[in-house]
């Protein structure tokens, strides 16, 4: 199906255009009617599939066509971090170039100046105003908030942020918005909590699902059995031996992140690292680096498994296994975006080999395991069962930028 098909409003049309969208995706040809038909919706779907475009286009649609209070906030979209919310501002600033929509992203660990621009905006009024759960709770209680003229609500990843504890937080800002009011939940996976908070926030939901729990088969998948101390100097063989275009590579500890990269730079190889050790700013200059190609290797926590839009990443490397299978699929779904193809790599310590057992019946599918170089001695052969390994020779391969401010809809070069 075509973005034309939706018979959107053609100014939001032409955004759509300058941002080379031509086909819809499964979660966008699906979700997008029932918004535009205001029915609350619940979707699931995997990393990847167009979810944010899927809400932002119909939205965007209503309140050009519908119009909007120019003095109060008309969609909320909450979301787990900090990085979403700027990811989805600016994805809605493209989609909304060519029309006078206005959109603020609310979210700690910003300067006086950012505090200032976000109560201004929550105020005086904005179209949309992307946020996290603690900032934006933090902002009602002072008591400028004006929630009155709300009629749309997102919750993004909503998943993600039960398990980051803020539930609470969340119930706490719905309590301050209007009862009447259009309400969509997206979420990765589908466990009980989500089924319990959608029944106390949707009404008669649409509910929908897209190939939840698997990687696209696209992305070429391998694991290397190793011990520890063989991780870092693999990894350095493997971004020496080839040219890589992108590449983001995942550790569980902010501590692994540090190390690793301080040992890729010492290597001669262009790595920056991405953590929340780091202040805001700092990490948007990461990753604006990262984004133009200038910097071709990041090293990342989990804060970047979700909720970074970057299509042209073709290898993603586990340092160590996920937590999790869903964790695994967020992973290494930041490659073989849209049409591209991309690689994952997991390196699987002795310790980690049951987990990613776990996994790979998850996703149901044996990830081939291949063998490492061999200057790097031996390595552990898989046998998840064991618990413990010895030894063992390794399987086989088994433009402008519109900013809000007074003036709604007012571009700034």
């Amino acid at each position: 199906m075509k973005f034309i098909d939706f018979n959107f409003d053609s100014r939001l049309q032409e955004g759509i255009e300058a941002s080379n969208y031509e086909n819809a995706t499964p979660i966008q040809e699906q979700v997008i009617p029932h918004i535009l038909a205001d029915k609350d919706v619940i979707a699931f779907a995997q990393t990847g599939t167009g979810k944010t475009a899927a809400f932002l286009l119909p939205l965007i649609n209503q309140m050009l066509t519908r119009g909007t209070d120019p003095h109060g906030i008309n969609c909320l979209v909450i979301v787990p971090t900090r990085e979403l919310a700027v990811q989805i501002a600016q994805h809605l600033e493209g989609l909304s170039y060519f029309t006078s929509v206005s959109s603020i992203a609310v979210y700690g660990g910003g300067d006086g100046n950012s505090f200032v621009q976000e109560k201004k905006a929550l105020s005086m009024g904005a179209d949309f105003v992307i946020c996290t759960p603690g900032k934006m709770m933090a902002h009602i209680k002072m008591g400028y908030v004006k929630m009155d003229s709300l009629q749309y609500l997102v919750l993004d990843e909503a998943d993600r942020m039960l398990d980051m504890g803020f539930y609470d937080d969340i119930m706490f800002i719905i309590d301050h918005l209007p009862k009447k009011r259009q309400n969509l939940l997206f979420s990765a996976t589908m466990p009980p909590k989500i089924k319990t908070m959608a029944n106390r926030i949707l009404h008669q939901p649409v509910e929908i699902s897209i190939a939840m729990s698997k990687p696209p088969e696209k992305i070429v998948q391998q694991a290397y059995m190793v011990y520890d101390e063989q991780k870092i100097p693999l990894i350095q063989h493997m971004l020496q031996e080839k040219q890589y275009r992108s590449v983001l590579i995942f550790c569980s500890s902010k501590l692994s992140v540090k190390q690793l990269t301080r040992d890729l730079q010492k290597k001669g190889i262009k790595a920056g690292e991405i953590h929340s050790d780091l202040e805001q700013d700092n990490r948007e200059e990461i990753l604006i680096q990262y984004k133009s190609g200038r910097l071709p290797v990041l090293v990342a926590t989990d804060i970047l498994s979700r909720g970074i839009d970057i299509d042209n990443i073709d290898l993603v490397i586990n340092f160590d296994v996920p937590h999790d299978g869903e964790d695994y699929v967020h992973r290494i779904g930041r490659t073989a975006r849209a049409a591209a193809e991309g690689s994952a790599y997991t390196l699987v310590s002795v310790k980690d080999q049951r987990k990613f057992h776990t996994i790979e019946k998850l996703i149901g599918k044996d990830v081939t395991k291949i063998i490492i170089p061999e200057h790097l001695g031996e390595q552990p052969a898989y046998t998840p069962a064991a618990g413990r390994n010895f030894g063992g020779g390794g399987s086989g391969a088994g433009g402008k930028k519109k900013y809000f401010n007074n003036n709604r809809g007012s571009r700034h070069k």
